[in-house]
Parts: structure tokens; sequence; C-alpha cells
């Protein structure tokens, strides 16, 4: 294991590699239940049982590739946002089948490994300038932050009436979409579950403070437990397997489905619609690879797990000789993998950093990550006993680490403050990081064409630039 991972290499051992893969794993385990909840839609789209093994295989297989392949502590599982989209904008909206809309996923796969492949992502990466590099490590630490308070329950949303919509989600529930009247608050402290969340943080943050080894995962486990008492941990259902010989069984429905008759047959039968189809198809790919992109650089390069040597082979070798080719790789195919199986795009998960922050530095975190997502199979009531507020602490206490980041901007120069501000704070805000990188390459393109500076921006920068707007556009006209 040694020999194979090179823990003492890069700083580490076996007990904290377990620790820091099942740190990941709780902080990312809700996927599990989100994920065939988002793509059912109450059993208007695809079924449950099926999206539910999808999501474990997908997360599994593309884990383990991370893990084993590229040996980095990155877990993957299928993305938040890009099932939105899956469900919302191609399914409902574009009124693809769910087929379909599972082919153009696997075809959005193959086209990130062909990109990988021949090292377009690569010179995206080299492309970006370092100001941008550590306004997106600082952007996901405030992104992941976010998601933290959020999951905690700390927040509630106004917004003016009149000024949302709702869309039907199946069986009487529906979709609340509301405008930019909306106000985020503080809820109050009257209810037992925001105050298992404020426990949750001083805890972690005390352990973090005095060092303890395994702190974010110590408070994750000893929440989980004060919350039992405080009835926001529901013990009822432990024990309980019913219903996985059923998910597999609906896992037929969706295995090879994409490639079916209501799926890649019909995708492109239709003339008109081959535009929107490519249009998705690119909607797709650009938000999974700049999400990708966007993880490794906010976390990996601050942490050491990319560091100078494994940089200086990406940028001069060729094949697959750095840590960050071979991770890229790992998440191109998992995507596709995923497809077949039955879900929307697979991606490198945000949460890993809570993982790594945890002392995860080679692939076994990622091994034993995918190790839990086996077992969560069987164990699904179990895993799904640790509450939100018991790993929200914990992504908020990864965001503040991350914030180091911010530190290596010079804001005092507005040319490399007003790229940086967009690019953090849209990731956060927008909750996308595509969607911060996008913010940040548009505004460094135009205040470098202003200050008549052109020639320091990359030729691919300008592409990336470029695509970014035109995605804009047309998720705007579909």
């Amino acid at each position: 294991m040694e020999k194979f991972f090179k823990l003492k290499q890069n700083g580490t051992k076996v007990s904290t590699e377990i620790i820091a893969g099942a740190t990941t794993f709780f902080a990312m385990a809700y996927i599990i239940f989100v994920n065939p909840a988002m793509l059912s839609q109450g059993g208007a789209l695809m079924p449950y049982g099926a999206v539910f093994l999808a999501t474990i295989i997908a997360s599994v297989v593309g884990t383990l590739v991370m893990g084993l392949f590229a040996n980095v502590p990155y877990a993957q599982a299928p993305g938040m946002g890009l099932n939105a989209f899956f469900v919302y904008t191609v399914c409902f909206g574009l009124k693809f089948t769910w087929q379909q809309a599972l082919a153009m996923v696997f075809l959005c796969g193959v086209i990130n490994v062909i990109i990988t492949v021949t090292k377009l992502r690569k010179s995206i990466i080299k492309a970006i300038p370092a100001s941008l590099q550590h306004a997106i490590g600082g952007g996901i630490g405030v992104f992941i932050a976010y998601i933290g308070i959020k999951s905690a329950g700390l927040l509630e949303f106004t917004s003016d009436p009149g000024r949302h919509s709702l869309i039907p989600a199946g069986e009487g529930a529906e979709t609340v979409i509301a405008d930019s009247s909306i106000v985020p608050a503080l809820v109050k402290f009257n209810n037992s579950g925001v105050i298992l969340a404020l426990i949750g943080i001083v805890l972690t943050f005390v352990l973090l403070v005095l060092k303890v080894k395994g702190a974010i995962f110590i408070s994750i486990i000893l929440t989980t437990i004060i919350g039992i008492p405080m009835g926001v941990v529901d013990l009822t259902g432990i024990g309980a397997t019913t219903g996985l010989g059923e998910s597999f069984k609906e896992l037929g429905t969706t295995f090879g489905a994409a490639f079916g008759k209501d799926g890649m047959q019909s995708l492109f039968s239709d003339a008109a619609r081959i535009p929107t189809v490519i249009m998705t198809i690119f909607a797709f790919s650009l938000s999974d690879t700049f999400d990708t992109i966007g993880t490794f650089i906010g976390t990996g390069r601050r942490t050491g797990i990319f560091d100078a040597a494994d940089e200086k082979a990406l940028e001069e070798g060729s094949g697959f000789k750095s840590k960050m080719d071979k991770a890229l790789f790992a998440d191109s195919i998992a995507t596709s993998v995923g497809a077949i199986f039955g879900t929307s795009n697979t991606t490198t998960y945000v949460e890993s950093a809570a993982g790594i922050e945890a002392g995860g530095r080679t692939g076994l975190t990622s091994v034993v990550t995918a190790l839990l997502f086996i077992a969560s199979m069987f164990l699904a009531p179990i895993v799904g006993i640790v509450p939100a507020q018991a790993t929200a602490p914990a992504l908020i206490a990864v965001g503040v680490m991350m914030l180091a980041s911010f530190k290596d901007v010079n804001w005092t120069d507005l040319e490399d403050a007003i790229p940086a501000f967009f690019a953090a704070i849209f990731m956060a805000l927008c909750y996308s990081i595509s969607y911060g990188i996008a913010g940040g390459f548009i505004f460094y393109c135009i205040v470098k064409l202003v200050k008549g500076k052109t020639k320091e921006i990359s030729p691919v920068l300008w592409v990336a630039t470029a695509l970014f707007i035109l995605n804009f556009i047309v998720l705007a006209i579909i």
C-alpha cells in the first residue's frame, strides 16, 4: 500500500487517509438521496431506485479511477446543478426524453475524453493567469462555505409577491423559481435542527483550534450523536434494506437506455432539433469541464497535491505523466459511465476539499470514499441518519481554510482585483464554479483590452471566454 500510493512521499499515513476518505464521503453522501429525488421528480421522469443505484455506481467507478489511476484524493459523483439542468432545462423545458438527455450526457463525456486526450483541458489550465487561479481557490472557499451555511438551515429566503413562478415536479410537488427580488435572512434559532447546526459549528471550530487530529470527522460523528436526543436524527429506519432488489430491477430500465430507440437512436432524427441538441451537449460539456478545472486549481495546488514537479510534467510532458493529466482523464470518463447506468453528469466534487483538509493527500483517500459508497448501497438507512446539520459545519470550516488563497491576489491593483472579484463572488452567489470562472475570464479580457495589454491574454483564454459568452447566449435562447 505504501509503495502503490506513495504515502510517505506525500506526507501522510494509512489512518489519516482513512479518516480523510470517510470525511469526504459523509460531506457528499447527500447526493445518494438527492440525485434520485431530482431525476425521478416524484415519478415524472426516471425510476427512483434505478437512479439511486446509478448514482452509487457512477460515484464508485469515477472515484476508484481517480484514486487508483491518478493517485489523488478526489471523489466523483453526479453533480448538483448539472442534474437540475438535466431535469428542468433539457427534459421539462426542451421536451427531450430522459433517454435522449442521457444520450447527450454520454456524448458530453466522450467530448471531455477527447479534449483531455488532446491536451485541450491542460492548455486551458496553463492559460489561466496566477491571480485568477488564486481567486478561484478563494472563491471555492466562499462557495463551499455558502453550501454549508445553507445546508445548516441558517438561511431563509423571501420573494416579493408575484415575482416567482412554480414549475410542476410530479405528484403535486412544485419547484419555486424566484427572481432577484429574493432576499436572504438569518433564520430564528427556535428549532432543534438550527440549534444542532450551531452546536456542530462551535464543536468543529473548537476541535480545529485545539488542533485535534481528525477534527472534522470527529465533529460529524459527535454532532450526529448529539442530534439523536434532540430528535433531529431519525433512527427508525436503521436496518431497513428493503427495496434494494426492486432498485436492481429498475436499473434494467435505465442501463443502456441512452443508446436505445428513445435515446441516441432518436436524438438526431429530427433535423430541426439538431442545433438544439448540439447546443445542449455544449452546455453540459462546458459546465462539466470548468467545474472540474476550478476544483483542481482551487484545492490541489494550495495543498501541494499538484506540486511544482507535477505542474512541470503537466506543461512539458506527453501522455499521462502528471497527476493532473491522470485526474482530468479520470474525471472525463466518469460522465459517460454514469450516463450508461442512468444518471446525469458525473463530476469531481468540491466537497473533496473536506477530506483534503482532514489530511488526505493520495488516492487511498478516494479508495476509502469509493468503498463507503459501495457500503451505502446496502446501508443507505444508516448513512441517511447523518443529518445535514452534522456535515454542514465541516463545509463551513473548509471554506474558511480555503479563503487563504485570497492573500495572493493583489487587491490594490484593479487589473487583478476586478477579475478576481467576479471569479470569486459569481462562483458563490451563482452557485456554480464554472460561472465564477466565466465571470473571471470575461472581466480579465475586458480589463486587459481596455489597458491595451491584449498580448497578455492567451489565445486559449480568448477562445474559452468566447465559448462562455456563446454558452450564455445559448442558454438565453433555449
